[in-house]
Formats: structure tokens, sequence, C-alpha cells
């Protein structure tokens, strides 16, 4: 009780749940309780709530809006830190756009094309935040956020904020020097270049009009759920592996677009993780190719 008043203290009361469920933060829709889920909206805020978790050796986990994590169906022991709707603010400011961590990106892509900036196309459908797709360098449509990022305000896990550059990113395939040194992102800077605003809307309807067609879209997910091997898709392994469509529980394969694994409307994480481990088993067995998950789990399964 002590924790959850100090909790209560630095972010006020009605910014702390208790026995929270997770599959109700989680695109993937899956996700039993987490102990406490703390939603600060202030830098200060963000500081003081791991302070406090450090303080009282309770375990945390800094969140997004969940669209890359799958949580275990016994919840997770500790506090679960989401840096969302309430640090959303964006700003433009002639080829450059600031925005906090908890901005979607397709609301940065629609101030993009507002504003008639070309370069953020890509990311336009990723289901993300700016914080999470920093710190696993999202991309899509062979363009990724390495290619438009000029400075990230972060934060270590000892409440020092500084800014880097995006050469200190340190930016590879699906990581970054925050997802290895566990910083958090609380800001950035990102930059484009002026373009036709009718050409950048052609651009973001034809891949959206891509997804549509391509992704399931319709059912609860994380897209795409493992990491592309050098060499070769995800997708077509699975496929060639003779697992479209395979299911367990309601957890399934997509029969749409076999780089998918989805929930099909009860899907537990046990059989998410049972399906995905049979896949990376039977993949390696068809091609000789070692798929590895795209998605972060977290918590007890």
């Amino acid at each position: 009780m002590d924790f959850y008043k100090e909790l209560c203290s630095v972010v006020g009361e009605k910014n702390v749940a208790v026995n929270e469920q997770m599959s109700r933060h989680t695109t993937f829709r899956i996700g039993g309780p987490a102990d406490y889920f703390v939603t600060p909206s202030k830098e200060e805020e963000i500081e003081a709530v791991i302070r406090v978790c450090r303080q009282y050796n309770i375990p945390f986990y800094i969140m997004g809006n969940g669209s890359n994590l799958l949580v275990g169906d016994k919840g997770y022991r500790g506090a679960v830190i989401q840096i969302f709707k309430k640090m959303y603010s964006i700003e433009v400011k002639e080829n450059q756009i600031f925005a906090q961590a908890g901005a979607l990106l397709s609301k940065i892509a629609a101030k993009a094309l507002k504003a008639g900036l070309t370069g953020f196309e890509f990311a336009s459908g990723i289901p993300g935040t700016l914080g999470g797709a920093l710190v696993m360098n999202a991309g899509a449509y062979g363009g990724e956020m390495k290619q438009v990022l000029k400075s990230a305000r972060v934060m270590d896990i000892h409440g020092n904020i500084f800014t880097l550059s995006a050469e200190q990113m340190e930016f590879g395939y699906r990581t970054s020097i925050l997802a290895k040194k566990g910083y958090i992102v609380l800001s950035a800077v990102i930059e484009l270049q002026s373009g036709d605003k009718e050409a950048i809307r052609e651009q973001m309807e034809e891949l959206r009009e891509r997804r549509v067609t391509k992704q399931p879209l319709e059912y609860g997910s994380a897209g795409s759920t493992f990491k592309r091997p050098e060499g070769y898709f995800a997708g077509k392994l699975i496929e060639d592996a003779g697992l479209r469509g395979f299911r367990i529980g309601d957890a399934q394969v997509s029969e749409k677009h076999c780089g998918f694994v989805i929930n099909r409307g009860n899907a537990t994480a046990a059989e998410v993780t049972e399906l995905m481990e049979q896949v990376i088993r039977r993949v390696e067995k068809n091609s000789g190719v070692h798929l590895e998950p795209e998605v972060k789990r977290i918590g007890e399964f």
C-alpha cells in the first residue's frame, strides 16, 4: 500500500490502476492483469514513477500503445508505465516535426501531409507510437525511422535526461541503442523534406490500400510476428512450411498474410506462444532458417 500511495502522490490517483487487464492495452487483445498500470503525463512524472519503483524494488516496463507486445495470461508482476495518450503533442516547424513519445505514427504522418512534408509516408500505417518506433527502428515499405530522425530526447533508468543525435542511436534492423541500454524516449525531432501534398496523399493512400488488401487488420495481432531473416521473407518461409492457417485454439497463422499471427477472438498468450514455437521449429526443419520473434513478450505465461 505504501508503494501505491507513493505512485498516487506523484501522478495522481486517477492515473494509477491496480490489477489492470493488459488485454485492454495491446493490439493482440491478450494479457492478464498488471499489478499497477501507470499513465504519467509529463517527463517529471516518468522520472518520479521510476524513482519510486526503484525505491521499492518493484519491476517496471515502459510501453506505448501495445502494438508489438504479448503479455502473459497471468499478467505482469510490477508496474507497467504507459507513455501514450497523455504525452502525444505534435508540432511542425518548417521542415521539422517535434513530437512527444506517445504520439501515434499515423498522427505524425497526417501532420506531415498537412504541412506538405514528404519522407514519413512509409510510417503512416504502422500502428505504434513514436517512442516504440524509435526503440525498434520500425519500418515498412522500404522506409525506416533511422532515415527521418534528427534527434531524440531520452531518459535512462536513473532519471537522467539527455539528447541523442541520429548518429548516436546505433540503429540496426529492429534495434537501437535505446533497446540495448533500456533508454526511455520522451520526445523526438523528425526531419523531412518539402513535397507535393497531392503526391504525398496519393502515396499514403496507395500504402493504405496495400495494407488493407494484404494484412489481416480485422483481427487482433502484433503486426509482423517474426523478424525478416537475411535474404528471406518470414511469411514466405512459413507458407512454404505448409503453415498457412495453422491454428492452436484461437491463435492462428493468418491465411491472408502468413507473417502475421492473429487472435481470432479468445486466444491466450499460451496459445500464441505455442503456435510461434511450432512455427519456428517447422520452418527450420523445412528450410534450415531459424525465425526470430519480433514481438516483445513480458509477464508470466
